[in-house]
């Protein structure tokens, strides 16, 4: 089932909302194209979500109080340490409020539209909660606002959410086993020429 929604020129179409109940606790992932990728799945995902955001937005005025106050995670991107404790954060909020995150497991933005590597961030708070992932697929976002270019052009956007796996059967000496199946099936919805050169 597909539902559409229309956004300052933009025509938004979205599926798999039913795969996931809107009550649970799960960590979203998504390939990532455009600054709007994050904006759209807040506007579309049917309940709050809570996001890793780099330390120096936090320093903003009224901004970083807010962002602060709704539980956003700050993260140090130069430290290692600083990433560990951002997860160890995430995880107990996701504990003890049932929070859902949202994750771009490539890092950044893609600089051609292609699939990206995975970085193992996200795979670990998803092991640590127990929270299932739910791959999400992102399909137009590049051409309206690629990397770099800062109007958006009026268009289309489609957003496939997959059924949630369950990280139950997944430990740290097969994580990468679960990177792979959690982007087999972000790819299994992208065109062509979203998908990695051979």
């Amino acid at each position: 089932m597909g539902l559409g929604k229309k956004l300052l020129g933009l025509e938004i179409e979205s599926a798999g909302l039913e795969n996931f109940d809107p009550a649970g606790s799960y960590v979203f992932m998504a390939n990532h194209l455009s600054f709007l990728d994050g904006p759209l799945l807040f506007y579309i995902i049917p309940q709050p979500v809570r996001v890793f955001i780099k330390k120096e937005v936090f320093r903003l005025p009224v901004v970083g109080l807010g962002m602060k106050h709704v539980h956003f995670i700050p993260v140090d991107r130069k430290r290692l340490r600083g990433g560990r404790r951002s997860l160890e954060r995430a995880a107990r909020l996701m504990k003890l409020k049932g929070y859902s995150f949202l994750i771009f497991p490539e890092g950044t933005r893609s600089r051609d539209g292609r699939l990206q590597d995975f970085r193992r961030g996200g795979f670990f708070l998803a092991l640590e909660t127990g929270a299932p992932i739910v791959p999400i697929s992102i399909i137009g976002t590049y051409e309206l606002m690629p990397r770099g270019q800062f109007y958006v052009r009026p268009g289309r956007i489609r957003v496939i959410f997959h059924p949630p796996i369950s990280v139950s059967n997944y430990s740290k000496d097969s994580l990468d086993e679960l990177i792979a199946r959690v982007r087999e099936q972000i790819a299994s919805a992208l065109p062509s020429n979203y998908l990695p050169q051979a």
